[in-house]
């Protein structure tokens, strides 16, 4: 069996800052803007789009739950 070693994005059960809701909602529409003029043939900068809209989904996902006043 090969091992192979990796570091993932984030830690599920790592407490982050939670952005308000309209700058969760501000970042996510710029962030999205922005890669979208990323090459799809270029490796590199589809790796960078998807980690940025990664982050910016997990931030709008945890604004939302707090807006909600949930907790996760």
């Amino acid at each position: 069996m090969v091992r192979v070693s990796y570091t993932p994005l984030h830690d599920p059960d790592e407490r982050a800052f939670v952005p308000p809701l309209p700058t969760a909602i501000d970042r996510a529409r710029e962030t999205l803007a922005e890669k979208a003029r990323a090459n799809i043939h270029d490796q590199d900068a589809m790796i960078r789009a998807a980690v940025g809209l990664h982050y910016v989904l997990r931030d709008l996902l945890a604004a939302l739950d707090a807006d909600r006043g949930e907790g996760r």
